[in-house]
């Protein structure tokens, strides 16, 4: 099948669907102006704790006097606005849709904040070929929210992505000033796997890794303090070796304390420079 871009259009555009993405766009640039850093977290699966290792970065970040933002631009499985105690309803003023405030003034917006409690997402696509019209209305949503969403000012703006590394590269066409991807892994071989899929494709796009973190490194003993083993394998550190970046902090998992990030991984999202 053959396809023809807009430049390749002979004749006017009735439709108008280029200057629409045209100036959604520069609603974007616009809409960002005021935000120092945009960086995203990724994963090359589900379940390593993505969300969470946002989430914390956001609260210790803004607790140090930084104003942040978070946006979740998992759409399906929507985690961050109640680990950050954000909560609707949405408020829609002449100037934009207003982010929720979470904890230490942590501006977020998140399709949790538009769906009924429980509710699954479901999108008003075509009835044929839905696989190829979801991807193009969950970017377009991503997009909303970058140039909807009121963000102000802000030294750091968090995009927790879900798992993959197809939103990475939609991300960055979006956002050209996007300073960078955060990859987080789990010790797992098979999660080093996933994830260096991940990174690869961030790579190819020409984004920039920032670094690894390593979540659930160990399992933090409540009564001792010990850090014993939780999964088989090393993937931070071979990830971080294979690709040339830090590994920028292995937190091991504790049920009774959250974690305290380390100063290489908040200077690496703040600066670049871990």
């Amino acid at each position: 099948m053959t396809h023809r871009t807009y430049n390749e259009v002979k004749g006017d555009d009735r439709s108008g669907l280029l200057s629409q993405v045209v100036s959604q766009r520069q609603r974007v640039v616009d809409r960002l102006a005021s935000v120092r850093r945009v960086v995203a977290v990724m994963s090359g699966k589900g379940g390593v704790g993505k969300s969470y290792i946002t989430a914390t970065l956001a609260r210790e970040i803004a607790a140090g006097k930084r104003s942040v933002g978070v946006l979740d631009a998992d759409l399906k499985s929507p985690t961050c606005a109640r680990m950050l105690g954000a909560r609707g309803p949405v408020q829609v003023t002449d100037d934009g849709v207003q982010p929720a405030i979470g904890v230490n003034g942590i501006r977020l917006f998140s399709t949790d904040l538009l769906l009924e409690d429980g509710k699954p997402l479901a999108w008003r696509e075509p009835g044929s070929e839905r696989f190829i019209w979801r991807g193009v209305l969950e970017t377009g949503a991503i997009r909303e929210f970058l140039s909807d969403v009121v963000w102000g000012p802000l030294d750091l703006l968090l995009v927790d992505l879900p798992p993959g590394g197809d939103r990475l590269a939609d991300l960055a066409a979006l956002v050209p000033s996007l300073a960078g991807a955060v990859a987080v892994t789990i010790p797992s071989e098979e999660s080093e796997r996933s994830v260096a899929r991940s990174m690869e494709s961030a790579r190819e796009a020409g984004i920039k890794v920032l670094g690894v973190v390593e979540n659930m490194s160990g399992y933090g003993c409540e009564s001792c303090g010990h850090v014993g083993p939780l999964f088989t394998g090393n993937a931070g550190e071979t990830l971080a070796r294979t690709f040339g970046v830090p590994l920028l902090a292995r937190i091991p998992f504790n049920p009774s304390a959250p974690p305290k990030l380390s100063q290489p991984l908040v200077d690496a999202v703040l600066t670049g420079a871990p």
